[in-house]
């Protein structure tokens, strides 16, 4: 737990919006080969590690998505601000007066707040209660800058891509706090679980990949499973939100979607190897939420799939989870990649 909890603080300070990925994979790419665990590199930039099992027939995948929520410059305004447009799908109000970095393409970043345009009560006592949508907010530069040309001066452009600050804070109670926890805690998981083989020496039952899946957020994460793969499993939260099920002290197991149920049997098989590891689970059901796992099977993988992680409070906004959850996530991923 010390090494998936450090590695997710780690991970979660490394900036990687959708679209912008490549720190991040890179440095798990160098992770992976620190276990001395293969990797291959998907054509669209996704990290794929394998495992050796005991069995290499009717193989299995595990995915955790390294992308993260962003944004993306849309226009410079005469004033030097910046309209931005999302990444992944949130309300700008969940990042008012968020410090952000500006990623030009050229390699160079910049410091701003996200700000709503009519931010302060002293000029502007009413409006401050407007919505807050792509024309009424703007990144602030933290550069001197008082117009659309000198914005252009210093290298931004239209296109360049924003990461936000996930004020990542691990608490003396347990508690993990951060933006991005969706889903790098869960990318720190799939790691862990992999140390655990290479340290006991050991092998899985059956030939595991671990896709590092990096457009989730997006929608088109796992593009195409390894072949021969026949068991499928989406690591990623729970929503521990009023009216769910899940716990931020326990992994919940999915049994539906936005898109689909899952894998009936595969859920009863997952709850069965909690119980019988004594691992504090839930299952839940989610209507705003989709996996790697099923959007793999709409896009026509014939696996079993199912989806399992830690509770996560407030998702897409400012997050929070226990380290009593991730752990019980560590734990059921183990269990099922031994069974």
């Amino acid at each position: 737990m010390n090494y998936v909890r450090d590695l997710a603080i780690e991970l979660l300070s490394i900036p990687s919006p959708g679209g912008d990925t490549e720190k991040a994979v890179a440095r798990l790419e160098r992770e992976f080969a620190n276990l001395g665990i293969p990797t291959v590199k998907t054509a669209k930039g996704a990290l794929i590690a394998t495992l050796e099992g005991t069995e290499s027939g009717r193989a299995r995948c595990t995915a955790a998505h390294i992308d993260t929520l962003g944004a993306v410059v849309r226009r410079i305004e005469d004033n030097g601000r910046l309209r931005v447009l999302p990444i992944g799908g949130f309300n700008w109000n969940s990042l008012e007066a968020e410090n952000c970095i500006i990623h030009t393409r050229d390699g160079k970043e910049y410091n701003g707040s996200f700000m709503p345009d009519k931010a302060s009560r002293h000029a502007h006592p009413v409006e401050g209660s407007d919505k807050r949508d792509n024309d009424l907010v703007a990144i602030r530069l933290d550069e001197v800058v008082h117009s659309k040309e000198d914005v252009l001066n210093l290298g931004i452009g239209v296109g360049d891509i924003v990461s936000f600050d996930p004020r990542t804070v691990l608490t003396p109670s347990g508690y993990l706090k951060s933006r991005h926890l969706d889903d790098k805690a869960c990318v720190a998981v799939a790691l862990g679980a992999c140390k655990y083989f290479i340290d006991h020496g050991i092998k899985p039952a059956r030939t595991t990949h671990i896709y590092i899946s990096n457009y989730e957020e997006i929608g088109h994460g796992t593009s195409r499973l390894p072949e021969g793969t026949k068991e499928f499993i989406a690591l990623d939260i729970g929503i521990v939100a009023e009216g769910t099920n899940s716990s931020e002290e326990a992994v919940t197991i999915c049994a539906r979607d936005s898109r689909t149920p899952y894998d009936r049997n595969f859920v009863k098989e997952l709850a069965s190897l909690a119980k019988k590891n004594d691992i504090s689970h839930r299952i839940d059901t989610y209507f705003g939420y989709g996996s790697d796992a099923s959007m793999a099977v709409q896009q026509g993988e014939d696996v079993r799939f199912a989806c399992i992680g830690m509770g996560v409070d407030s998702t897409h906004h400012y997050e929070r989870t226990h380290l009593r959850g991730i752990e019980a996530n560590l734990e059921l991923l183990v269990a099922w990649m031994e069974s």
